[in-house]
């Protein structure tokens, strides 16, 4: 087979700061593990709006769509709020979502031993916490017509239609039980079936695909706001949560805030299967482009790097990889290394960005 192809598109902001140390480890994969991938880089953004007057050019969009897996930094920053909307650095990421018609959001709620003390909730409730939310990504309220700010009479109407169709909720219901299959094998699917007709539509079509198709992953059924409930109350109940692409917005940030720190949070967004068997495949960490400390190398990295463990898991099928490099970032941790935004000890020295990404480096090397 050819050497599988990254695309790496490192942003604005912390964008290129934290890309730098996933840099780092792809490359000491590529000497240590004999794993190689054909990286090219590129522009998206602010820093493609910079070069070619928008967000994200024609080319760079193909080969987006030609890549194994797209892997992305952040994207803004206030020198770009004067622009108009059109042009604004998060339409190139929105581009790419959209073209790569990316449908299935994956936000992994993951707390690592060494920071349950960072959650809100008591460290018993976090401690060990592993889930992943499925967030259907391109249709629902967010996409459906009609939508606008309307007159009608004496005053204002503003409009937004929640719409699904069977083949929408079908594809993403597949995403959540092929996850779950190499998880825990269980399906929390979230809506407001007693409210919202689109909510019935949904659990039916997921019970569907469930009784044909995975009737050996467990499923169950939950209304989002009992979902919201639970998820604060005793989150490692849950292995898999498959929801729309409203409420997997929100349930997706509240799980988000479990684990204590945006810096510690990856994503994925796929779509269907390509030629060669992969999905269409775009990673990037949670958190924004964080201009206050753009090149000061306070950013911590760890999110961009578990965005590439979920990319060698979902894309290459290098799960004992991934594996390894989480556990790396666990021992790491485990070892009191942090990066500013994890400091909780009066007296701790924090590290750099690139420093963090050095110690995960090492303690790569000292697991072969």
């Amino acid at each position: 087979m050819s050497t599988p192809s990254l695309l790496i598109l490192p942003g604005d902001g912390i964008g290129p700061e934290v890309m730098a140390e996933v840099v780092k480890i792809i490359d000491w994969y590529g000497d240590k593990r004999g794993l190689k991938f054909d990286v090219s880089h590129d522009l998206v953004g602010g820093a493609a709006y910079d070069k070619h007057g928008t967000p994200l050019h024609d080319d760079t969009m193909a080969r987006a769509q030609k890549a194994d897996a797209v892997l992305l930094g952040a994207v803004g920053g206030p020198k770009y709020d004067v622009l108009d909307f059109s042009v604004k650095p998060e339409r190139g990421l929105l581009r790419l979502r959209k073209e790569m018609d990316l449908y299935a959001n994956l936000r992994p709620a993951q707390c690592f031993d060494a920071l349950a003390d960072f959650s809100s909730l008591k460290k018993d409730v976090v401690a060990g916490l592993d889930i992943m939310i499925v967030r259907e990504l391109t249709s629902g309220i967010y996409f459906g017509e009609p939508r606008g700010i309307f007159k009608e009479g004496n005053e204002r109407v503003g409009v937004n239609t929640q719409r699904y169709t069977e083949s929408e909720i079908a594809r993403v219901a597949r995403s959540a039980f092929e996850l779950a299959r190499r998880r825990g094998n269980k399906v929390c699917s979230m809506e407001k079936a007693n409210v919202m007709e689109s909510g019935i539509l949904w659990r039916d079509v997921v019970t569907e695909i469930h009784q044909a198709e995975y009737a050996d992953v467990e499923l169950s059924h939950m209304y989002a706001d009992a979902g919201a409930m639970q998820l604060c109350r005793w989150p490692k109940q849950f292995d898999v949560i498959v929801t729309d692409n409203l409420f997997g917005d929100l349930l997706s940030d509240a799980a988000a805030m479990l684990t204590g720190s945006l810096g510690m949070l990856p994503s994925a967004s796929l779509g269907a299967p390509m030629e060669n068997g992969r999905p269409k495949a775009l990673y990037e960490p949670v958190h924004g482009s964080a201009p206050d400390i753009a090149g000061q190398g306070k950013a911590n990295p760890i999110a961009c790097v578990l965005s590439f463990a979920m990319a060698l898991r979902y894309s290459f099928d290098q799960g004992d990889e991934a594996t390894r490099l989480e556990n790396a970032i666990e021992k790491v941790l485990a070892d009191g290394a942090r990066t500013a935004d994890l400091l909780g000890e009066d007296g701790v020295t924090p590290l750099s960005t690139s420093q963090m990404g050095d110690a995960i480096v090492a303690a790569l090397e000292a697991t072969i």
